[in-house]
């Protein structure tokens, strides 16, 4: 007859936390996007905490409080009235963390609700004065390209993408960036460009969603 091992409490304690890293392991692994979104909304909070806290003279405090209330009101759908608050946080305090983050959102509301040259404008006025920031910045380039492409002008919109993709190498959404790149050359028939985009799409991001649509829409065109 077998004898039975008596563990020792930190043996017990050691194996209910083997099971329940174990356990989280498999929990993150179902439900990953949940934790991405929620992992999100924490740095977010964090990062709006923190430049709150850090905010020292009193204009920097109204400028943010302003820019709280017309984020508040943008998220409620209410995009006019966040319009308003955003343009006056531009007149009122240029310069500022809250003019930055109101020139980006501006541009973004513009060009969510198809205002593409007012897109432009905000987007392009971003870049003229905001220059640290690289991941805004290149969204700022590819928002200016999504404006271009919404109104048909693919030329303009294949090299502002490709601008994009240049301002931040290797950032998050540089894939989609390429991609953007190669439809709107495909619209221009310029598929020798659409091909140079995907190479290097496929060089860094092989086997990417965006690669294999990119891929698969210049198929399509040099078949039709």
């Amino acid at each position: 007859m077998q004898s039975k091992v008596k563990l020792t409490k930190r043996q017990v304690k050691e194996d209910k936390f083997t099971t329940f890293m174990l356990t989280t392991k498999d929990q993150i692994a179902e439900n990953w996007q949940f934790y991405v979104i929620g992992l999100v909304a924490v740095v977010v909070a964090v990062a709006a905490l923190t430049w709150y806290m850090s905010s020292r003279k009193s204009g920097e405090q109204a400028a943010a409080a302003k820019f709280s209330e017309a984020s508040l009101e943008y998220q409620s759908g209410n995009n006019q009235v966040a319009i308003l608050g955003l343009s006056q946080i531009i007149d009122d305090y240029g310069g500022s963390t809250s003019a930055e983050s109101a020139t980006y959102l501006l541009a973004t509301i513009h060009l969510n609700t198809r205002n593409f040259a007012e897109a432009i404008r905000y987007f392009e006025k971003y870049l003229a004065d905001y220059a640290d920031n690289k991941l805004n910045r290149a969204a700022s380039y590819a928002g200016i390209a999504t404006a271009y492409e919404g109104q048909g002008d693919f030329t303009q919109a294949a090299q502002y993408f490709v601008k994009a993709v240049e301002e931040f190498p290797g950032g998050p959404l540089e894939a989609d960036y390429e991609l953007g790149a190669v439809r709107n050359y495909i619209a221009l028939g310029d598929f020798d460009s659409a091909g140079a985009r995907l190479k290097n799409l496929e060089a860094k991001y092989l086997g990417s969603e965006a690669a294999r649509r990119a891929a698969r829409l210049l198929a399509e065109k040099k078949r039709s």
